[in-house]
C-alpha cells in the first residue's frame, strides 16, 4: 500500500509533509501515522480522532515502508503498529522507535524487522535519529523536505546499533510509568 493510499484511509495524521523525493517512486512522509483508528462519528464514515498515533514519524515509501521512525507512548502499541502495517514492511526496512516507557535501548525482531527501541521522554524522533546516526543539519542542507528523509535512510543502511537483542515480550515486562514530558506555554 502506497502512502497516498494510507492518506485517502485516513491513516496520516497532523501531516508535515507528503511529497515524491528525487528517486522515482519513492515517497517521503512527515507527521503522525495512525495506530487505532477513532470510532465511525456520523453516517458518512468520517471518524473521530484517532486513538493511538505514532509522533514524529519520518516514512520512506514505495510500495513497501523502506524506513521507519517514530515515538510511541506505551511500549504496548509496538504490536499494534506491526499487526496494522506488516503486509507493507518491506524486508529490509529500518526502524527506530522512541518509546516513552522504556527504561533502556534494545532490539527486538518483529515479522523478521529490526526495530531499534529506544526510551524517550521529550525530544523529537527526527532530531534525536540525527544524533543517534551522527548526522548535521549541514548533512542534509539544500535538500528537499522528502531527500532528506532518503538521507537518513542511507545512513541507517550503515547503522549498527550497539543495544542488546531482546525479546518484545522482555522489553515490555520492564516498562516504566514514564509518561511524555511535554512543554507549552506559559
Amino acid at each position: 500500500m502506497s502512502l497516498e493510499s494510507y492518506k485517502a484511509a485516513g491513516l496520516l495524521f497532523n501531516q508535515n509533509f507528503l511529497e515524491a523525493t528525487s528517486t522515482a517512486g519513492l515517497y517521503g512522509y512527515r507527521g503522525e501515522l495512525v495506530l487505532v483508528q477513532g470510532e465511525i462519528a456520523d453516517e458518512k464514515g468520517h471518524h473521530k480522532p484517532p486513538v493511538a498515533v505514532m509522533l514524529g514519524v519520518a516514512m520512506l515509501a514505495d510500495e513497501k515502508i523502506r524506513m521507519i521512525i517514530g515515538q510511541i507512548e506505551n511500549i504496548a502499541l509496538l504490536p499494534t503498529f506491526v499487526e496494522k502495517y506488516k503486509d507493507d514492511f518491506a524486508a529490509d526496512m529500518r526502524a527506530i522507535i522512541y518509546v516513552v516507557n522504556i527504561s533502556k535501548p534494545a532490539q527486538v525482531e518483529l515479522e523478521g524487522v529490526n526495530f531499534v527501541l529506544i526510551p524517550l521522554q521529550q525530544g523529537m524522533p527526527w532530531n534525536e535519529t540525527m544524533d543517534e546516526l551522527a548526522l548535521e543539519k549541514s548533512d542534509l542542507k539544500g535538500q528537499s523536505a522528502a531527500d532528506k528523509v532518503v538521507t537518513i535512510f542511507e545512513e541507517m543502511k550503515g547503522y549498527k546499533p550497539k543495544y542488546p537483542s531482546a525479546t518484545y515480550e522482555d522489553v515490555a515486562a520492564g516498562a516504566t510509568t514514564a509518561k511524555r514530558e511535554g512543554w507549552g506555554a506559559v
